[in-house]
């Protein structure tokens, strides 16, 4: 190659002649070519190209002459310079694609001249799926075809028909002949090679994939597309697999069948591993498989949960995953470079004689052929050019996949008490007799080998952290119970092993979390969430939050949609419980995670669901469905376990009909769609619930329809609400809708709040109300900050009827209306101290202690250290101030209301 950054046109070409025969029996067979490329023509020179099969007596004499043409192109365009390595392999690749379809429509023509062809595809995987083939390289398809569609003759079996399909195709590609060869074929990589046919028919590959495949398999497909063929048969197995390849849930036997590849290529390529000459830039250690395959494992961990990753080039995968935040830009970088520099040596090897090579030539001679086709000095050259690079890629690549280290806690009873009473358990009999149990089996998730072999793994680690927890019996327990419950915990277990830091996680949280504990337990995989750089950081954004949650693919359907939601969302609470257990973010900012969650919820499936309403029904012209929210929800911050208190609106005529195949007048339309919004965001599907969902508040409560007009709520609102309706419509935002739509309804809501009102009056009613709820709803115990006296429900009806009565400061967030009323001078400047502390408590008691009781001794500390107190005592103490002073100021409301009786 000419100096960097320069193009040698000449010189590039004067080398491929000089040290590669293959190449020099191109320029002798095609000098019009080698003439333009000399003058840096290659713009000319591709235009012969393209023409190179004209006048041949056959399709495959054809594809021979263009891919030797093209080959000769490729590569001093690559040699000159002129050529970067994406043009290179993409060149490559497409020709691949050009080829397997001209082949295989030669193939039906052949067969079936008279039909149309249709029913058969062909999947390109590895380098030609990813568009990175080699300069001389194989292709490894897999062949699916449809019974149903394909054509066959009298008295053929559709797999008959299929597989003579294939068999042409492939023998029109790679059969030798004088003007070569197109594309070495190699049909194994589909499922049991050696007891199927060369091509599947598409139901028994899906179902092969979905419940049969291996680690491999899954990783194999990162890199697959439909390259020719029937493309919608094409496009349809590749959706129905891609649950199999991109799993929400961590697959560690994909992961481990990666790694396990990798040592047993180190092992039977052990004289290819050493550095030098013989060495394999393909299989070797630090080579090109390293590079690929430290992508592709960090693909399979984090591509299930986001999209982005689910890339096929190697170097467009490590792209993202350094803008993901999963690998350093230091280490993307390097690997790009490393994997750019081998690849383009490894082309430089196949050029010589156009053979599938990967190893650097042992002689010397040879050695320097392929350093001065580079244009290098000689062997020596090359060997430290590439030296560096392939030191870096393999340390690199072993802190992936180090060597597994032997420590591992005793199966003799005595050994394994005298381990665990050096780790300090206070009782170390007991817990040996629980890990006992769990060797035998006595759990589901425990009886095959595969689960108590990680298991065993695990333990050392696993009972370190325990031995650290603050209740270690306690703790364990909770664990005990969680794997009873859990279906499967071979994943479970290795994810933990493979990530240390988790496993100090999940102590803490089964020390003080019994919530997120019992989440675990229904969905495991819950925990896989953590690993992602964000888990631990805010909630972003409403935007934001929506379009990633709304991230929809291709073949997507309603229930999957309903299903998608309910991961996230379940993820992402779970992951903002654990922020709270780890102190890693304000409860305060928690729940206003929480509030965002739940309001991107809202947006996404309540626009998936009138898609889908709208389907049948159509539209409704002129009028549209509008969600308020009130209570936590409208106030922008929830608790872990916040149900949604929500009211369904819509605008325009409620005597129009909608459009659709199945019209309906507009009152029964909007009410059944706000119903099916109820259900998406409440009923249980296979990926579990999601949101309690209340909408009592409606006008006329539970007699009232679903879903009102915007001016039924209004002439309601006016003429029939009762006191405490409006009192609760302090806390009302519209949360979904147009803009418009919106602003009307927020319209309506404060021209309600800002009406005239007799203070006295509403003073009583509001006092009557609040002294009914203590009737009806006694707290659970002193710490019940929200229904205890002095709690968050006086604290409210106080700010309530402050806004009301003042007709200022009025703000669906009780926080920013406590800092409103106090700014307007109508509450003391301590209460904003109160609203935090005591809401502080409630969104960490909700996870720690659910039923409103004293958390537990052991989890006491981590309670007011979250609350910004140093110790329980001093907590208390500042709950109760802070109670006391909401008390007093409530009291006064009161106390006017009593004196005027009097």
């Amino acid at each position: 190659m000419g100096e960097k950054g320069r193009v040698d046109w000449a010189g590039g070409l004067e080398r491929a002649c000089s040290f590669a025969p293959f190449l020099s029996g191109m320029e002798a067979r095609y000098p019009e070519i080698s003439t333009l490329l000399a003058a840096g023509d290659d713009a000319g020179a591709w235009a012969l190209v393209e023409q190179a099969g004209d006048g041949a007596s056959s399709v495959v004499q054809a594809l021979r002459r263009k891919r030797g043409a093209l080959a000769l192109v490729t590569a001093v365009a690559d040699l000159a310079g002129a050529w970067d390595f994406n043009r290179v392999t993409r060149t490559l690749s497409d020709f691949a694609d050009e080829a397997v379809e001209t082949a295989l429509m030669a193939a039906f023509a052949e067969r079936y001249p008279d039909e149309e062809p249709r029913g058969f595809a062909v999947i390109a995987l590895g380098k030609h799926g990813s568009r990175e083939l080699n300069y001389s390289s194989d292709i490894d398809p897999i062949l699916i075809f449809d019974p149903q569609t394909l054509p066959r003759r009298a008295r053929e079996e559709p797999v008959e028909a299929a597989v003579r399909l294939g068999r042409r195709m492939s023998e029109i590609l790679s059969a030798r002949d004088g003007d070569g060869y197109v594309f070495r074929v190699d049909l194994r990589l589909r499922p049991s090679p050696e007891a199927t046919p060369i091509a599947l028919p598409v139901e028994a590959a899906i179902s092969y994939y979905e419940s049969m495949a291996l680690g491999w398999e899954q990783a194999a497909f990162i890199r697959s597309r439909i390259c020719a063929g029937d493309r919608t048969l094409g496009e349809y197995f590749l959706n129905s697999i891609r649950p199999f390849v991109w799993r929400r849930s961590l697959d560690f036997g994909a992961i481990d069948a990666i790694l396990d590849i990798s040592r047993r290529i180190r092992d039977h390529y052990a004289g290819g591993q050493a550095f030098g000459p013989g060495y394999d830039l393909k299989r070797g250690r630090g080579g090109i498989r390293e590079v690929e395959f430290f992508a592709q494992v960090h693909q399979l961990i984090h591509g299930g949960r986001q999209p982005d990753l689910r890339v096929g080039a190697t170097r467009d995968a490590l792209v993202a995953l350094r803008d993901a935040g999963i690998i350093s830009a230091d280490v993307a970088g390097n690997l790009d470079e490393a994997y750019v520099l081998f690849r383009t040596i490894e082309h430089r090897l196949q050029m010589v004689d156009d053979r599938q090579t990967h190893e650097l030539p042992a002689a010397d001679a040879a050695l320097s052929n392929v350093a001065h086709l580079h244009g290098l000095a000689d062997g020596e050259a090359l060997i430290a050019t590439l030296r560096p690079h392939v030191t870096w890629v393999g340390r690199n690549y072993d802190q992936l996949a180090p060597e597994k280290e032997g420590a591992h806690l005793s199966t003799d009873t005595d050994g394994l008490i005298g381990q665990l009473t050096d780790m300090g358990f206070p009782d170390a009999s007991v817990v040996a007799a629980r890990i006992t149990r769990w060797r035998a089996g006595d759990a589901r998730a425990l009886r095959s080998a595969g689960a108590r072999e990680a298991l065993e793994e695990l333990l050392p680690v696993l009972f370190a952290g325990l031995a650290s927890a603050p209740d270690p019996v306690a703790a364990l327990n909770r664990l005990d119970d969680m794997i009873q419950r859990l279906p499967s915990a071979i994943n479970f277990f290795k994810l933990l092993a493979a990530r240390p830091a988790l496993v100090t996680m999940l102590v803490e949280i089964l020390s003080h979390a019994p919530v997120l504990a019992d989440d675990l337990a229904r969905r495991a995989e819950l925990l896989d969430g953590l690993i992602d750089a964000s888990a631990l950081e805010p909630i972003p954004a409403l935007d934001v939050l929506t379009r990633w949650l709304g991230r929809s693919e291709q073949g997507d359907d309603y229930q999957t949609v309903l299903d998608r939601v309910r991961q996230k969302i379940g993820e992402r609470r779970f992951a903002l419980g654990a922020q709270i257990v780890c102190g890693a973010v304000d409860p305060l900012e928690v729940g206003r995670g929480y509030g965002r969650l739940a309001r991107g919820a809202v947006e996404v499936l309540a626009q998936a669901t009138q898609r889908e309403f709208a389907n049948s029904h159509g539209t409704v012209s002129g009028g549209e469905l509008v969600i308020v929210a009130l209570g936590r929800l409208g106030g922008g911050a929830l608790t872990h376990a916040s149900d949604l208190d929500l009211i369904y609106l819509f605008t325009g005529d409620h005597e129009t009909e909608s459009d659709g195949r199945k019209p309906l007048g507009a009152t029964q339309y909007f009410n059944r769609l706000a119903q099916r919004i109820g259900n998406a965001l409440s009923v249980p599907t296979a990926s579990g619930p999601l949101y309690e969902v209340d909408t009592r508040l409606r006008p006329f409560g539970a007699q009232g329809l679903i879903a009102a007009s915007v001016t039924s709520f209004a002439r309601y609102q006016q003429d029939n609400a009762w006191t405490w309706e409006h009192l609760a419509l302090t806390r009302a935002r519209p949360i979904f809708g147009s803009d418009a739509a919106r602003a009307a309804v927020q319209q309506v809501i404060d021209t309600v709040l800002l009406e005239p009102r007799d203070a006295a009056e509403l003073r009583r009613q509001a006092v009557e109300m609040r002294a009914t709820i203590s009737a009806h709803k006694q707290p659970a115990g002193p710490l019940d900050v929200k229904l205890a006296p002095g709690g968050l429900v006086d604290l409210e009806f106080l700010v309530q009827v402050m806004q009301l009565t003042g007709r200022t400061a009025f703000d669906p967030d009780l926080g920013g209306a406590v800092a409103g009323l106090i700014q307007a001078g109508l509450l003391p400047a301590s209460l904003i101290g109160a609203y935090d502390l005591l809401t502080r408590y409630l969104i960490v008691s909700r996870l720690v202690s659910p039923g409103s009781t004293e958390p537990p001794e052991a989890t006491q500390l981590l309670v007011a250290q979250r609350c910004g107190a140093k110790s329980w005592s001093e907590l208390l103490d500042m709950l109760a101030e802070a109670r006391q002073s909401i008390a007093q100021s409530w009291g006064a409301v009161v106390a006017s209301v009593s004196d005027k009786e009097d």
